[in-house]
């Protein structure tokens, strides 16, 4: 069986950023407001830190329960896990996600400033170095047979799309500009020479786009 790598529930402006400028402790995504980027998948009656009944149950829930259909690890880059940048002054900061992360598969982070590993709830974080062929294949064995999601940010699935490696990508465009900031695309025709494509426009006003390899 074959281990697909995949991009799951990525989302980007209409203008192709996934993040804007100037990120920090208190605002991750930079200047764009995540509640805006990612606020149709918290809409859904599948999403994992609801703490309340209802949400919808159309299209844009369908992709919410399919993020960790068949998942065994993820990759991410260090922008993904925190806002720090060099040496790692301390060990104290354990990722966004408090005591609970979302994942709940073995997590590879890749740095050129490895750390210990740590373990919280049943997610187990890994600092790697290496390039992504290296390190997809450390998420592969620990994965166990399922496939390998790669979380981001887009410095990240764009170096694994450089290197051939990814097999499907979902992409979820918000209907709002960002002007800046970290850019997946000008524009998704640019994938078009290694995958198929299928638009999917959502009620929720987000227009998903399905790529896997030609």
């Amino acid at each position: 069986m074959n281990q697909l790598l995949r991009v799951q529930n990525f989302c980007v402006s209409s203008d192709g950023y996934g993040a804007g400028e100037n990120q920090s402790l208190e605002r991750p995504f930079g200047h764009a407001d995540p509640a805006v980027l990612v606020g149709w998948a918290g809409a859904t009656a599948s999403w994992p830190n609801r703490t309340e009944p209802g949400g919808s149950r159309g299209l844009d829930d369908y992709f919410t329960r399919d993020f960790s259909r068949n998942i065994g690890a993820e990759i991410m880059g260090r922008n993904k896990f925190g806002p720090q940048r060099g040496p790692w002054q301390d060990y104290e900061w354990r990722g966004w996600w408090g005591d609970e992360p979302p994942f709940h598969t073995p997590v590879f982070v890749m740095t050129h400033h490895p750390r210990p590993s740590f373990t919280l709830s049943d997610t187990t974080f890994h600092f790697v170095q290496g390039d992504p062929a290296t390190v997809l294949e450390q998420a592969r064995k620990a994965a166990r047979g399922k496939d390998v999601r790669l979380g981001g940010g887009v410095a990240t699935v764009r170096q694994f799309l450089d290197a051939g490696l990814v097999d499907t990508l979902h992409i979820a465009v918000s209907p709002v500009k960002l002007g800046a900031g970290e850019r997946l695309w000008e524009s998704p025709d640019e994938l078009l020479d290694r995958y198929h494509l299928d638009v999917v426009p959502s009620s929720s006003g987000v227009t998903h786009h399905l790529f896997w390899r030609k």
